[in-house]
């Protein structure tokens, strides 16, 4: 942080030397971009950048000015139809479009900043050529600069289009995803028919209340969060460790047809999951194959016996009921990710270093000692980084959650009024509240999104950092 503060401040003093220090050429920059290249002989790149600068004018003054100004109100206009009875004809006023003008301001305030960094940076390299004329080094032709963008520094061709599109489809969302959460923007302030406009941090402060006010969504935010967590931290371990044990399994010598058992396994992949996913949910519904089987071997009754399932149940809720829903997504889970898990492990215990296995039986170790003190350090050191991958990716697991508890509904009414049921977590719960619910509260969703955001990246820059922290790579080889 202390250097990007430096950077920074090196970077605005550096225009203020070329602004105080330039010569007629380098002032007049300030106005036409392209004039210190003109005096530089560099005609054509004087040009471009006198081109860029009428062209981001034009811009903003015929296109993107008009939804800047209205960024404040987001729009003031209705939108109204008048009927022509005449001529029956609709007639539709100049109206305002919210939507419209957050996306089309952003993208404004956007090339606005990008334009400011190129004026900065196209005075500093003014200033540059005006020095290296005044001490007599070679300035390149524009011919010249272009063969250097293809061989000197062609690492900037190359990161030139990649860089955009991470603007374009990255970060212009995650932005106009954050203004969103500070808007009441949902199915009654719909564009274009209805505007919305700004409520601050009313949004955050409802989802972080335990008021009946808020809708419920500081009680389902609370248990949902914790849910998440507990999920992602449960999906990711068993899965982990029982991919581990199955490849421990397989491969060992003892093992009879090794190759059948991974294929079996591999079949699993192979097959589309959410085929997998919706064929499991249906055999554990409450009438299903499952609970017909639980029945007929007296299992239900037993549950009934010894206190586990309620009276008035004559099936087993497995993917219906609390407790029983959280239980059966994680044993699923397994069977899903376990897997793919084993594949993984498989290639990395083939190249454990022998000498280390070796050197441990001969001192006395266990098979106990040798898998926690050689195979799980080992393991750890090579699938760190797809481990977090994994723990991100089970915080943000859409299809194991809504494909298992389609037909789950809850009898909890803080969870109801907050469009929420026991089992979701973040990202199906976000998913319920624009798509599921009548109200649509796109807000409400943001804002979910942005906590969901600001978890993941946490833990990620946690993670890593503990995990590349120290020197192990001599250690395993």
């Amino acid at each position: 942080m202390k250097n990007f503060l430096n950077n920074l401040k090196t970077y605005f003093v550096d225009f203020g030397i070329a602004v105080a220090k330039g010569d007629i050429w380098t002032k007049l920059s300030l106005v036409i971009m392209g004039a210190g290249y003109i005096g530089r002989k560099q005609i054509v790149k004087g040009i471009l950048m006198t081109l860029i600068e009428i062209g981001f004018f034009a811009f903003t003054a015929s296109f993107s000015w008009q939804y800047i100004c209205k960024l404040n109100t987001l729009g003031t206009v209705q939108r109204q139809e008048t009927l022509d009875l005449t001529t029956l004809t609709k007639t539709v006023n100049d109206y305002d479009n919210s939507l419209l003008i957050l996306l089309c301001g952003i993208i404004g305030l956007g090339f606005i900043a990008a334009f400011i960094l190129l004026y900065i940076s196209n005075m500093k390299t003014v200033y540059r050529l005006q020095t290296m004329k005044e001490n007599g080094e070679h300035i390149n032709t524009f011919r010249q600069d272009c063969k250097e963008l293809i061989n000197g520094r062609f690492y900037i061709t190359l990161l030139t289009l990649p860089s955009l599109g991470v603007l374009l489809i990255n970060v212009l969302p995650i932005i106009f995803m954050v203004c969103i959460a500070f808007t009441n923007y949902d199915a009654a302030h719909q564009p274009p028919t209805n505007l919305f406009t700004w409520v601050g941090w009313k949004n955050f402060a409802n989802l972080f209340s335990m008021n009946s006010s808020s809708g419920g969504f500081g009680y389902a935010f609370i248990r949902i969060l914790a849910w998440t967590l507990i999920w992602a931290f449960l999906a990711t371990f068993t899965t982990y460790i029982g991919g581990i044990l199955l490849a421990k399994f397989i491969n060992n010598e003892q093992t009879k047809f090794p190759k059948m058992w991974r294929t079996l396994f591999i079949i699993t992949i192979a097959i589309p999951q959410f085929v997998t996913l919706l064929l499991i949910s249906k055999m554990f519904s409450n009438y299903g194959i499952v609970n017909g089987f639980c029945d007929s071997i007296g299992l239900t009754s037993f549950l009934h016996k010894v206190g586990l399932l309620s009276s008035n149940l004559t099936y087993i809720p497995f993917l219906t009921k609390p407790g029983w829903a959280h239980v059966m997504i994680i044993l699923i889970n397994i069977w899903i990710g376990v897997p793919y898990q084993m594949l993984i492990a498989t290639g990395i215990l083939m190249n454990i270093p022998n000498d280390q296995l070796e050197s441990a039986k001969i001192d006395g170790a266990t098979n106990f000692q040798i898998f926690w003190k050689i195979t799980m350090p080992y393991m750890l050191f090579v699938t760190g980084p797809s481990l977090i991958t994994s723990f991100i990716s089970n915080i943000n697991n859409f299809n194991v959650i809504y494909l298992l508890t389609r037909d789950y509904v809850t009898t909890n009414s803080a969870f109801a009024a907050a469009n929420a049921s026991e089992t979701d977590l973040l990202i199906t719960w976000l998913f319920n509240i624009t798509s599921e619910s009548t109200t649509k509260q796109y807000y409400m969703a943001s804002v979910i999104g942005i906590i969901v955001f600001l978890i993941c990246s946490v833990l990620t820059l946690i993670s890593f950092g503990k995990m590349t922290s120290g020197d192990k790579e001599e250690v395993y080889q």
